[in-house]
């Protein structure tokens, strides 16, 4: 069905301009005057030449979701029918991707599909929560506050992530710029060094030696190591890739010093609000558990997550379990105990999760002023340790002269 773009007055007098799916212009008119706008201009839509050719349309980000969740419960909760919120988000949104997934959405909804249904088509940006959690709020008739709770929920998993993000990219970045320093000192500088030593005649000092050989195997080698750097990676990644490889590096992680830490109290804190999210939301507990273990991102966590799962169905409580799995620390297993007993379980997740988003910003911040004076020590003792043992012949020199 074509698509015409249009622009007109509502009654208010005020100019507004959007976009349908008509079969005729005609069509498209009787639509406009049926929602009391008067219509100024109305063209059909010029098609996109690169309409079918997927890498070259925008993707869509989870800002994307998160803007769409506000707006749809905005609109629900003001009384409007499921497919005018989604012909009115269609209208409006800019991100064509997002656009035509809107447009398939509302299809299917229109055909008969719940809304739950319609998401679930979508994997990559409605998960399983996501898709659970909506099918709660149809079930319950609450979508309009699922929908609030998904958009909150979003948002705080996407300052976590980046928090995390950013912790592990400082150093590594440091790292790398590193690496790249001194191998340009020792494939460019150090031999110009070198040639100025040979005609000294005298025996250099061990440093400088050590340092000259140094840079005549790097020069020398230079293609092999970074094969072999290039070939080491792409081997650890499909490793990791691997059941028993994303099992013993994910254990590996979480046994880091520093960066393990950090790591545990990320995925303590996304359990907590991911199932109190589901459980404030209606989900059941099992169900919830299952989704949590999925998305948890660390297959240690995973497992334990499962096992927890398996004792609650044979009758047991969450606390029980989790605390056996030595991951989750005991305070955290003594408050969800507080929480089944009290019949409270979804506010003290959440309660949970508020404590240790606090607590990653503040391992974050210790961190970086932890790593930043390191660095700087880790690159002035080595640079500075080069450049020393470069200038350690001339300074022998000058000592015998004066």
């Amino acid at each position: 069905m074509p698509v015409y773009l249009w622009s007109g007055k509502n009654r208010q007098n005020k100019k507004q301009k959007g976009e349908m799916e008509a079969p005729t212009e005609e069509a498209a008119r009787s639509e406009l005057i049926r929602r009391k706008i008067t219509p100024s201009k109305i063209k059909k839509k010029p098609k996109d030449l690169f309409e079918n050719i997927s890498f070259m349309q925008p993707k869509i980000k989870q800002k994307d979701v998160i803007i769409f969740c506000r707006q749809f419960s905005t609109m629900i909760d003001a009384g409007l029918p499921i497919i005018q919120c989604l012909d009115i988000l269609y209208a409006q949104h800019e991100n064509k991707t997002f656009k035509n997934m809107l447009k398939e959405i509302k299809q299917n909804v229109e055909s008969g599909q719940t809304f739950a249904e319609a998401l679930k088509k979508y994997p990559k940006q409605f998960d399983d929560l996501f898709v659970n959690m909506i099918s709660a709020g149809e079930a319950g008739g609450i979508l309009d506050t699922i929908l609030r709770r998904l958009s909150a929920y979003m948002e705080k998993a996407a300052k976590l992530k980046a928090q995390i993000k950013g912790a592990m990219t400082y150093p590594a970045v440091t790292m790398v710029i590193a690496i790249i320093v001194v191998g340009i000192i020792m494939v460019f500088v150090i031999p110009v060094f070198e040639e100025m030593f040979e005609g000294m005649g005298s025996a250099l000092p061990v440093p400088t030696q050590i340092v000259v050989n140094m840079s005549r195997f790097v020069k020398s080698n230079i293609f092999y190591i970074i094969i072999v750097i290039v070939l080491t990676t792409f081997a650890i990644r499909r490793f990791y890739k691997t059941e028993k490889g994303r099992a013993l590096m994910d254990d590996l992680f979480l046994k880091l010093p520093v960066f393990g830490l950090l790591i545990r109290k990320a995925a303590v804190s996304k359990f907590s609000r991911t199932m109190g999210t589901m459980l404030g939301s209606g989900v059941a507990i099992l169900d919830a558990l299952d989704i949590v273990a999925k998305t948890a991102g660390n297959k240690t966590i995973e497992k334990a997550v499962y096992e927890t799962r398996s004792a609650i169905a044979e009758g047991r409580t969450m606390s029980d379990p989790l605390a056996e799995s030595k991951i989750f620390p005991s305070m955290v297993c003594q408050m969800i105990a507080v929480g089944e007993s009290t019949g409270a379980l979804d506010t003290m997740l959440t309660k949970i999760a508020d404590f240790y988003d606090e607590e990653v910003d503040q391992a974050v911040e210790n961190m970086t002023s932890l790593i930043e004076p390191f660095m700087l020590v880790f690159l002035g003792v080595v640079i500075g340790g080069l450049v020393v043992s470069m200038y350690l012949p001339i300074f022998k020199m000058a000592a015998a002269f004066g």
